[in-house]
């Protein structure tokens, strides 16, 4: 597992596993499997120790080798195999330990935390906590329509530094400049030419951060959508969503011409609707 990005919106399996823990390290692992064992079954066994090792840490907090090897009935020397690997991938890190009171001679042992991207590899209940808020504030502050001001505020918020992208690039390069702006911010983004017979170009993401909530909160999709057709100066439609269901979010924009510009009139009522 190789952590490089605070992902909330992607959840582990009830197990507790890491995610994102398909490629492992198999430095050494001859040494805890018996001879012979199919590669898969060796990669299998390093997750699941290296996964026992991390959760052992996220349950007890920060943890000598020792202690690890305690809990776990490992090895000092394969726990730091396998931390050696954390560690790499930015799950965990080490510290000096503190020591309350007098302090001994020597220095303090060191021990192993989890690094924030190592806590966001476990179950998680952010989309949880921003569906209720949300579900709070449409209750309680004007229903749809208060839903819909703060996935406009929101997004809006967000759009400061697609604008400024946008506007920096050229009228034929805008699509792929907004595409780059929304990949900066985890959205994995392309552009690319629509097929035949439509003339223009799709906005594909193919990761959306708040798919989960999305998915009970349509809004969101449609804020972005509009402020997608006034960043770009056109009209533009939302073919497929991640939070319907489909594996990537696809926005047609059509040919953009000058006259497009001077007259542009987006539909705000029906930019960001899943025609499906």
């Amino acid at each position: 597992m190789q952590c490089t990005t605070r992902s909330a919106g992607r959840r582990l399996p009830a197990s507790g596993e890491l995610r994102n823990n398909g490629v492992v390290k198999n430095v050494g692992q001859a040494r805890e499997t018996p001879a012979g064992a199919p590669q898969e079954e060796l990669a299998t066994g390093e997750r699941s120790t290296r996964n026992r090792v991390a959760r052992s840490i996220l349950d007890h907090g920060p943890s000598t080798v020792t202690e690890l090897a305690g809990r776990l009935g490992l090895t000092p020397a394969a726990v730091r195999r396998h931390l050696d690997a954390l560690v790499a991938d930015d799950v965990v890190e080490a510290r000096e330990q503190r020591v309350y009171g007098t302090r001994t001679r020597g220095r303090p042992a060191k021990v192993f935390a989890l690094t924030d991207c190592g806590r966001d590899a476990f179950d998680q209940s952010y989309d949880k906590l921003a569906a209720d808020a949300l579900r709070w504030i449409q209750e309680r502050f004007g229903g749809d329509e208060a839903v819909v001001a703060f996935a406009r505020a929101r997004i809006a918020e967000q759009a400061a530094a697609y604008r400024e992208a946008v506007e920096a690039a050229a009228p034929e390069h805008r699509t792929e400049a907004l595409a780059k702006a929304l990949s900066a911010d985890g959205y994995a983004a392309t552009a690319r030419s629509a097929p035949l017979p439509q003339k223009g170009e799709q906005l594909c993401q193919h990761h959306c951060p708040v798919a989960h909530v999305a998915e009970k909160f349509p809004q969101l999709c449609e804020a972005e959508t509009e402020i997608f057709s006034q960043l770009l100066g056109t009209h533009v439609q939302r073919l497929a969503t991640i939070a319907h269901g489909d594996g990537v979010c696809t926005t047609f924009i059509p040919k953009i011409s000058h006259t497009d510009h001077r007259s542009h009139n987006a539909s705000a009522s029906t930019a960001g609707r899943n025609p499906a």
